[in-house]
């Protein structure tokens, strides 16, 4: 057999041809030319069109892309060692075997702490790190119990607000692995609280609630961002709910009621005595306007007296010897007159005085005829 097998192929041909008299007839050669090339009947793209099918299995059966969602960012794992540069949301293509992408939620996540009964919810967007839901957005906790000031238990409930710090994210899943939340956040929450609420009796924590929940944000903001690469930011504490002990909270509402009371004692005493001034207000009002009227009164009859004596001092001193000696004059001519009318007229004589100037008619005493000075 010839060592290229082409060339012999190309040679036979024409004569496997000129053998064949009709479509079902063949020779012996005809029979062996049959094993010639199968791929010269496809023409020149029959080794891409192969290529292509390869490629296309290839791409459908080892997958060796994936899609990085918003709100994630990828991880690359190459041979087991992860690159500290984080994919950003696309389409990145690896090596199957050889790598791996690894998505990694960076969304706000919430970790509640309450002995409230709910199931865990979550995105799911955590693929290849956990399969737990909660990875994805929200995880439910049993309240935090802690010993207060006097070692009196008290439960807290608390709800925390997070994300994974995306720029420093491989290097977070490196070190601290899949349960990089109970490692960082949980055990931290926990820590504080417990350093927070243990410095205050379990009357005073009512009262103190918000000192309480801002001193355990900052405490908590000041742990993680010590951590190396800060691998957590930390959006917001939310203190819920302080659970007492019920002997506790039967004294807290006790102290209320009494304080209530006492308030309420307060305020009606405050208002007796804002009514008692009031009254005392409108008493020296009525006084001070007694006063005046009185004042007035007083000086009106001042005045009226001093007008009075200034009258008769006028008076007085216009009374001349002369001037009296008229008017003795005066009465006597009426009295002459009225002796001419009526004889029988009684006479009256001024006191100290010898000139009458008073006479009553004796004859008609019910119409009497009074004159005088």
């Amino acid at each position: 057999m010839p060592a290229d097998m082409n060339d012999y192929f190309k040679k036979k041909k024409p004569n496997l041809n000129m053998n064949k008299p009709d479509n079902t007839g063949s020779t012996g050669g005809g029979s062996r030319g049959g094993g010639g090339n199968p791929l010269d009947g496809l023409g020149k793209g029959a080794p891409f069109i192969l290529i292509a099918i390869v490629v296309a299995f290839a791409l459908f059966a080892f997958k060796p892309f994936t899609i990085i969602n918003s709100g994630e960012v990828g991880i690359k794992v190459r041979t087991g060692k992860f690159d500290e540069t984080p994919l950003q949301p696309g389409l990145h293509f690896y090596i199957p075997v050889l790598q791996k992408i690894i998505p990694v939620n960076t969304r706000i996540r919430l970790i509640t702490y309450s002995n409230s009964r709910g199931s865990e919810v979550g995105d799911n967007l955590t693929r290849g790190l956990s399969t737990e839901s909660f990875e994805g957005g929200l995880k439910r906790n049993p309240a935090i119990q802690v010993l207060d000031k006097r070692g009196l238990t008290v439960n807290i409930d608390l709800a925390v607000l997070y994300s994974l710090k995306a720029s420093t994210a491989p290097k977070t899943i490196e070190e601290w692995g899949a349960s990089w939340e109970e490692k960082i956040v949980n055990s931290k929450v926990r820590e504080v609280v417990r350093d927070v609420v243990g410095q205050y009796t379990a009357e005073q924590l009512p009262e103190m609630r918000n000192q309480i929940a801002t001193a355990i944000q900052t405490k908590l903001s000041e742990k993680i961002s010590a951590l190396k690469g800060e691998p957590v930011l930390l959006s917001a504490v939310e203190l819920r709910n302080i659970d007492l002990p019920a002997k506790i909270k039967e004294q807290i509402e006790r102290v209320q009621i009494a304080k209530q009371e006492v308030t309420i004692a307060e305020q009606q005493k405050e208002r007796a005595k804002q009514e008692a001034q009031r009254q005392a207000e409108i008493a020296r009002g009525q006084a001070e306007k007694n006063r005046i009227e009185a004042q007035g009164e007083a000086d009106k009859i001042r005045i009226e007296a001093e007008e009075q004596a200034k009258a008769n001092r006028l008076i007085s001193e216009s009374l001349t010897p002369r001037l009296i000696e008229l008017e003795q004059i005066k009465t006597q001519s009426e009295f002459n007159k009225a002796l001419q009318v009526n004889k029988d007229a009684q006479i009256f004589l001024t006191p100290g005085g010898a000139v009458p100037n008073i006479w009553v008619d004796a004859k008609s005493k019910k119409e009497p005829t009074v004159a005088g000075q």
